[in-house]
């Protein structure tokens, strides 16, 4: 089990570790080859994927010989065993592989060390942009070093964030139901990130992700003071089932404000309008 004592210390060399992913990410990206295949899933793998995953394997292998590494090019270890592990790197070496593809920047190395169920380590990088994105438990939340929050109280109207590439009838029914709001398109984990830097208030997901989609932004959005809940308002877990996918859940920043419900949302945002102008 991390000690809170050398938690920054682990973060240090996990972010050294995401950056030198994201190094070999970014000399395949500015490559004339990308080495594109599909997935049984019908998603997309480049050989960019590939490199990073062999570096993070390396990297965390250095940091503690003794935790095991799951990551999206390694899903096959059954629950059987994963349920046996107290505690385990969960990995996404390049969240966002159709944002790569596109050359838009929109992509992430992703790193959460995930104990009892939830991610008390995280580490997003940005390799286009050499932005990191940090947290752990006794550290808070980072960017660049620099510490981040939540926004509080959230605005009016709110700014949601939402995915670029998997856009879905569930969002569009919360976001009319949720009434006026800004909406930001945007691509991998940056979507948790934007709502943990206060630079967005909401972000949906009603569609398909799977936990190292997630994990590591997590991390960072909590410890920013946010959360990551599930329809039932429970804490979105992690390892605690055979299927590596997640239920529909909300990155939320203000907790004064009931995101899951977005009616309650939407009455919650307006008496919160209407105070701050009977004040002026």
């Amino acid at each position: 089990m991390i000690d809170k004592r050398y938690a920054y210390n682990w973060l240090l060399d996990v972010i050294d570790a995401s950056q030198q992913a994201g190094q070999a990410i970014l000399d395949i990206y500015h490559s004339d080859d990308f080495g594109v295949t599909i997935k049984q899933d019908d998603s997309p793998l480049t050989r960019a994927d590939l490199a990073a995953h062999a570096s993070l394997c390396e990297s965390l292998q250095l940091i503690d010989p003794d935790i095991p590494v799951l990551s999206e090019e390694s899903a096959h270890i059954s629950f059987d065993e994963r349920r046996r592990w107290p505690c385990y790197w969960l990995v996404d070496p390049l969240d966002g592989t159709k944002e790569f593809i596109k050359r838009n920047g929109e992509f992430t190395v992703n790193i959460a060390l995930i104990e009892n169920n939830r991610p008390v380590l995280g580490v997003v990088h940005v390799p286009v942009t050499n932005t990191t994105y940090a947290a752990a438990c006794g550290v808070g939340a980072l960017k660049d070093g620099q510490p981040i929050h939540i926004r509080t109280p959230a605005t009016t109207p709110p700014v949601v964030v939402g995915s670029r590439s998997h856009a879905s009838e569930a969002l569009h029914d919360y976001l009319q139901r949720l009434g006026p709001h800004q909406i930001t398109p945007m691509g991998s984990s940056l979507k948790l990130c934007r709502v943990a830097e206060g630079l967005a208030d909401i972000y949906p997901r009603l569609g398909p992700t799977s936990e190292w989609d997630t994990a590591a932004a997590h991390c960072v959005l909590e410890q920013a003071g946010g959360q990551v809940l599930t329809r039932e308002g429970q804490p979105l877990r992690y390892g605690h089932k055979d299927s590596l996918l997640n239920p529909h859940f909300f990155a939320c920043g203000d907790p004064g404000i009931d995101w899951i419900h977005p009616e309650k949302a939407r009455a919650q945002l307006a008496h919160n309008q209407q105070c701050d102008e009977d004040t002026i």
